[in-house]
């Protein structure tokens, strides 16, 4: 009895050893499943962070009822457009990027005003905001007595016409911010100056507001800045002297405000400057000392300015020159032959002035111009182009106005440049003058202005880094 009990329970306590084991092994492959399971699908948002995140997207977003569309809004598979999400060292979702205003991002209600719990969010990167407050009045706020996001980069509010008031002082506690727009809004009262000590800014656009008083001259603390432009505002008096500080900066547009005096010396500094921006100003005076030390200036546009003396030989020196706008700035004298040596030159605005003399020669040796505006001077002589020049500009050379000038007979046939023929009373097939509309060059619209320099700027910071 004791022998069959022996046999019996050999088999039966090696069977209970391999269950134990299978359990045991079992037990440890889904405690690593588990663990890996975790950290690939981290636990959802802290409850403070996800509350502050639904009070910011209902106060801007009537689209769906984003509390019950999207109870996890970070989790892969169920977010929303217009969010981005990283993991955290605490091994949660964290918003770093959050965009409104056009589809496929959320859409904005019309009585959207701007959400100061943004700043609360403590890994936001950036924010862009664009078209969304165009009904309700608001002004950019920040909450009362909390950190604001120290890892802010970037801060684009753009084309928000009921987005009105001023810049608050307190954006200066944005010390990571790096592109800073809030363009096409409608902001008013002066540039705080406390915006010129975020060390960390390479992109500048305040334009299209209207915005007063002087430029700071604390501008000059924005040493790594690579685009500014303060265009389109009511700023007033001079060009401060310290912008020769910013010796990184390739892009600067000041035009369309009321500013005052010449152009600083100190310009000649700006050795990376590749655009050049001053038209419609109330500039004056001489032009700078030391301008030919902008070789890297490719756009050099300051139409309507009461200049009032003769164009500078500097610009002949500027080979990569290959846009030259002064127009309407009562200009003397005659066009210096040394624009002719600007072999990148493909517009050249210099209408209604009061230049005199004959076309320089060289003019028609330009291969890369299309864009040629002469009219409204007191030009005279033979038009120096031939036929192949004349056709290929066509309605992109305007010569109209210029009563002493007249056109070869052997070049006249078949081209409209409503100019008289040389010896003959009678016109040419006759052309209207260019109208603003019909130029093919007014200069870079903003928008696309805007992404071309975002897009320098974040190339700056992803290869920095």
């Amino acid at each position: 009895m004791c022998c069959s009990f022996s046999c019996f329970s050999l088999p039966l306590l090696q069977l209970l050893i391999s269950f134990l084991l299978i359990s045991s092994v079992s037990t440890n492959q889904n405690a690593r499943k588990n663990h890996t399971d975790k950290n690939l699908f981290p636990s959802n948002m802290n409850p403070l962070e996800l509350e502050t995140l639904f009070k910011i997207m209902e106060s801007m977003s009537s689209d769906q009822n984003w509390r019950m569309s999207h109870p996890n809004p970070c989790n892969p598979g169920s977010s929303w457009l217009g969010i981005e999400c990283k993991t955290g060292i605490d091994n949660h979702f964290h918003v770093t990027r959050l965009d409104f205003g056009t589809p496929p991002n959320p859409t904005c209600k019309n009585t959207a005003t701007f959400p100061s719990e943004i700043f609360e969010l403590p890994n936001l990167e950036s924010i862009f905001i664009f078209q969304c407050f165009t009904h309700t009045s608001t002004a950019i706020s920040f909450p009362e007595n909390k950190i604001s996001s120290s890892s802010l980069q970037q801060l684009s509010l753009r084309s928000n016409p009921a987005l009105v008031g001023s810049i608050p002082p307190h954006i200066s506690s944005l010390k990571s911010l790096q592109i800073l727009t809030l363009s096409q809004n409608r902001l008013t009262d002066q540039i705080p100056v406390e915006i010129f000590s975020l060390n960390s800014l390479l992109h500048l656009d305040l334009s299209y507001n209207m915005l007063t008083g002087m430029i700071p001259f604390q501008i000059g603390n924005l040493r790594g800045l690579l685009g500014l432009d303060l265009s389109y505002n009511r700023l007033t008096g001079p060009i401060p002297a310290a912008i020769g500080q910013l010796l990184v900066l390739q892009k600067l547009d000041f035009s369309s405000n009321s500013l005052t005096g010449s152009i600083p010396d100190s310009i000649k500094q700006l050795n990376s400057l590749i655009f050049l921006a001053l038209s419609n100003n109330k500039l004056g005076g001489r032009f700078p000392s030391g301008l030919t030390d902008l070789q890297n200036l490719q756009y050099f546009i300051m139409d309507d300015n009461p200049m009032f003396r003769q164009l500078p030989l500097e610009f002949g020196h500027l080979r990569k020159l290959q846009e030259l706008r002064l127009a309407n700035s009562g200009y003397s004298g005659t066009i210096p032959p040394i624009y002719s040596q600007l072999a990148n030159l493909s517009a050249l605005s210099l209408q209604n002035n009061r230049l005199t003399g004959e076309i320089p020669t060289g003019f028609g040796n330009l291969s890369h111009i299309y864009h040629l505006n002469l009219s409204r001077n007191f030009l005279f002589g033979v038009v120096p182009f031939n036929s192949s020049f004349l056709k290929r500009l066509g309605r992109n050379l305007d010569l109209s106005s210029n009563p002493g000038l007249c056109l070869s007979p052997s070049e006249a046939f078949g081209v409209n440049v409503g100019i008289d023929v040389c010896g003959s009373n009678k016109t040419a097939s006759s052309i209207r003058p260019l109208k603003k509309s019909d130029a093919p060059f007014q200069g870079p619209k903003p928008f696309i202005l805007t992404i071309f320099w975002v897009f320098l700027a974040l190339h700056q910071i992803l290869f920095s880094v």
